[in-house]
C-alpha cells in the first residue's frame, strides 16, 4: 500500500460506511436492494450528511469573505504605497502589513477554499471506492465497509440501463448509449451548476471594490477555466462520482442562493436588493454581518450607555410635608 493509499484509506471506510448505511435503510423501508435508484439515494445520502457537517465550516468560510471584503480598501492603499517598488526589503514589508491586515479582520484569502479542501479526501475516496468495484467483485473481495455481495450488487445496478460504477472511457458491460447519454448529461449538469454558483456570487454578491481588485481578476478567469477542468476530467469520473459531485454542485447554488439573499456582502447588489426590500416593508436596516466598524460603533454606543446610567445620581423623593 502507498502513500496515498494509506492516506485515504479511512476516508475509503467512511464513505462506503455512510453509503453502506443509507443503503441498508432504505431497503428496510422496501426499496430494493439491487436497484441503481437505491444506491443512487445513497450517494445523495452521503453528499448530505458531509454538506451538513460542513455547515460550520461554510458559516466560518462567510465570514471570514465579509473579511475580505471590507479590507479590500486598505489592500488597496497598500498596493499603492509599494507600487513600483520590487527589492526584497519592500515585498517582505508589504507581506507583512499584509498579514496584518489579514489578522486585524479575522480573515486570510484561502478561507474560500476551506469547504473544497475538505471535501476533496471524500470526492478521491468516493472514486476510489467506484473505480474499484468490478475489479473487487472478480477477485471476490469487498471495498471498504462493502462486503463482496455488496459490490456484486453495485456492480449490476444501473440507471436508465447505465450502470453507476461505469465511465465514458470504460464500459465494460452497460448499455453504450445509455452510458453514453447519461455520462454527457451528469457532466454538463456537474459543470453548470458549478458555473452558475460562482457566477451568481460574482454577479450579486459582490462590491464594486472587490470587483475592481487583481484577486478578482483572478477569479474571472477561473470562473471559466475550472468548469472546462472538471469537465474534461469528467469522462474518466464513474457515474456514481457524477451523482455525488452534481449533487453537491446544487447543495452550494442553493446555499449560495440563501446567503446571497438573506446575508449579502456590504456594498453589493444584494445588499442594495436586501435593503430596498427592508425599507419597503418598513423594517429597519440590518448590521452588517461582520463589520468590524459596526461592532466598535455598537459597543461604544453600549458603553456610553450603561457610563450614563451610572453617572446619574437617584434623586430622593421628597416627602410631602404634613399640613397643618
Amino acid at each position: 500500500m502507498d502513500f496515498f493509499e494509506t492516506i485515504m484509506f479511512p476516508f475509503k471506510w467512511l464513505v462506503s460506511i455512510i453509503m453502506v448505511g443509507f443503503h441498508e435503510g432504505l431497503s428496510s423501508i422496501g426499496l430494493p436492494e439491487a436497484s441503481g435508484w437505491t444506491w443512487t439515494l445513497s450517494i445523495i445520502g452521503l453528499v448530505l450528511v458531509i454538506r451538513a457537517a460542513l455547515i460550520p465550516v461554510f458559516v466560518k468560510q462567510i465570514k471570514a469573505q465579509r473579511g475580505m471584503q471590507l479590507l479590500q480598501p486598505d489592500l488597496k492603499k497598500l498596493q499603492e504605497k509599494y507600487k513600483g517598488k520590487t527589492d526584497q526589503l519592500s515585498r517582505q514589508a508589504m507581506a507583512q502589513e499584509q498579514m496584518t491586515l489579514y489578522k486585524k479582520h479575522g480573515t486570510n484569502p484561502f478561507s474560500a477554499c476551506l469547504p473544497m479542501l475538505i471535501q476533496m479526501p471524500f470526492f478521491f475516496a468516493l472514486f476510489q471506492v467506484l473505480s474499484g468495484i468490478s475489479g473487487a467483485r472478480d477477485k471476490g473481495l469487498g471495498i471498504g465497509a462493502m462486503s463482496h455481495d455488496q459490490v456484486a450488487q453495485f456492480d449490476e445496478s444501473t440507471i436508465f440501463g447505465a450502470p453507476l460504477s461505469a465511465t465514458l472511457l470504460h464500459n465494460p458491460e452497460g448499455n453504450p448509449v445509455a452510458v453514453t447519454v447519461l455520462t454527457i448529461v451528469m457532466i454538463l449538469a456537474m459543470t453548470a451548476s458549478q458555473f452558475i454558483t460562482q457566477k451568481q456570487i460574482m454577479a450579486k454578491n459582490m462590491s464594486e471594490e472587490a470587483m475592481a481588485s487583481p484577486f478578482m481578476r483572478q477569479q474571472k478567469m477561473m470562473l471559466y477555466i475550472l468548469p472546462v477542468v472538471f469537465g474534461v476530467g469528467g469522462i474518466n469520473f464513474p457515474i456514481g462520482v457524477l451523482i455525488y459531485w452534481t449533487t453537491t454542485n446544487l447543495w452550494t447554488m442553493g446555499q449560495q442562493f440563501f446567503v446571497i439573499r438573506r446575508m449579502p456582502t456590504p456594498g453589493s447588489p444584494a445588499a442594495k436588493a436586501l435593503a430596498e426590500r427592508r425599507a419597503a416593508k418598513g423594517l429597519p436596516a440590518l448590521p452588517i454581518l461582520g463589520s468590524k466598524k459596526v461592532d466598535v460603533e455598537a459597543e461604544a454606543a453600549a458603553a456610553a450607555a450603561v457610563a450614563q446610567a451610572k453617572s446619574q445620581r437617584i434623586q430622593p423623593q421628597r416627602k410631602n410635608r404634613k399640613k397643618k
